[in-house]
């Protein structure tokens, strides 16, 4: 063999074993890596999970199955956490915010926390005033869930479970839940949920991460532009409780069916921005209830270029502006958060729907899976 030939053979050898080298580097970095966060009072351990696939990275408490920190590049690649939280576990033991939670057994307001069920009455937990808010006193956000990593072809991810009792807050049943974050090859972060019950009982499961798309702790997001496909909403009582109206948002500040800031019309004297001092409202959206994720909203930060885009099978989606930030927080960065710091985006079943017969219905009965995924893609 001439050298010529032994040279081009050896140096495709060399880049073999180069490209095996790096897919097997791209592999392992691809590992969800666990760690300790904390310890609870009675001793429990709680881990942090760090997940990183296609640009994005996630981190993951197994406390409340909280996204502590989720990082995204801007036009220039740069990298910021774009979601509100701490940096120990003692804020979130003792925080009311939600940040980044897990909710559940029932995501939003249950009216004076009572519902009839096959003509059941259950009284649940209550914690907002007179009503019963994500799950009550002790929902899915403040329980400890068991976690384990996974690598499935280009994606990675967790899944999460968490049993929840009969008679937990007051729901019927045990509910048997299971979450699934997965990080895509392109990015994207898909949340699956899924819970079964041995009893009829009422669920709605979302996440409730505050977005701030040009960092975590940098000031405020009204000059976020955000897109709704919904050309409804429901309105509220003085309780944020919906009033059984699904009203038109034309000519109201409640139309975001073209982008606009969010901050455009947030301060207008609507009554129904004056009682929720903001944002605070679900949006009926256009498509309903459907067989798959379709996209339904878009946020776009001007500043560094990051967006959002949800697509969700879900019939509404909760958009907070984030309206009761007071200052008195410490975030991630240091920084307090204030007032429109950060914003929501809740996929859900409409809130009190179990007392609300013209709303799509949250009952879930023995030998059905509750089922529903919600799909966030990030792009500049």
């Amino acid at each position: 063999m001439d050298m010529s030939r032994r040279t081009v053979i050896a140096g495709a050898a060399a880049v073999g074993v180069a490209a095996a080298t790096a897919g097997t580097a791209r592999a392992a970095s691809r590992q969800p890596v666990r760690e300790l966060f904390g310890t609870l009072a009675d001793g429990t351990k709680v881990h942090r999970w760090s997940l990183e696939n296609g640009g994005t990275r996630l981190k993951v408490l197994s406390y409340g199955g909280i996204v502590q920190s989720l990082e995204i590049p801007d036009r220039h690649g740069r990298h910021a956490n774009v979601s509100l939280g701490y940096d120990n576990l003692a804020a979130y033991v003792a925080g009311t915010t939600f940040f980044g939670a897990t909710i559940g057994r029932y995501g939003n307001r249950i009216a004076k926390g009572r519902f009839t069920l096959d003509g059941k009455a259950h009284q649940l937990s209550v914690n907002d005033g007179e009503n019963s808010l994500h799950g009550g006193a002790r929902g899915f956000d403040t329980r400890v869930w068991d976690v384990e990593g996974f690598t499935a072809g280009p994606d990675v991810g967790l899944h999460l479970h968490y049993t929840s009792v009969d008679g937990e807050m007051g729901y019927p049943g045990t509910l048997r839940t299971k979450v699934t974050f997965t990080l895509t090859r392109h990015g994207d972060w898909r949340i699956d949920y899924a819970a079964t019950t041995d009893r009829p009982t009422v669920v709605n499961l979302t996440n409730h991460t505050y977005y701030n798309l040009a960092g975590e702790g940098s000031g405020g997001i009204h000059d976020h532009e955000l897109t709704l496909r919904a050309a409804r909403y429901t309105p509220t009582d003085a309780g944020l409780i919906p009033t059984g109206e699904l009203a038109r948002v034309a000519g109201t500040p409640f139309d975001f069916r073209r982008a606009k800031a969010v901050g455009r019309d947030i301060r207008d004297g609507h009554p129904q921005l004056v009682t929720a001092k903001g944002f605070d409202h679900n949006f009926v959206l256009d498509k309903g209830v459907t067989a798959r994720p379709e996209h339904i909203a878009t946020l776009r930060d001007p500043r560094s270029g990051r967006t959002l885009k949800i697509a969700t099978d879900q019939p509404g989606v909760q958009f907070y502006s984030g309206n009761f930030l007071d200052g008195s927080l410490v975030g991630t960065s240091g920084r307090t958060y204030r007032q429109g710091d950060g914003l929501c985006l809740e996929t859900q079943h409409f809130p009190d729907s179990p007392n609300q017969p013209s709303f799509p219905s949250t009952v879930l009965r023995p030998g059905q899976t509750y089922r529903t995924t919600t799909i966030h893609t990030f792009g500049v």
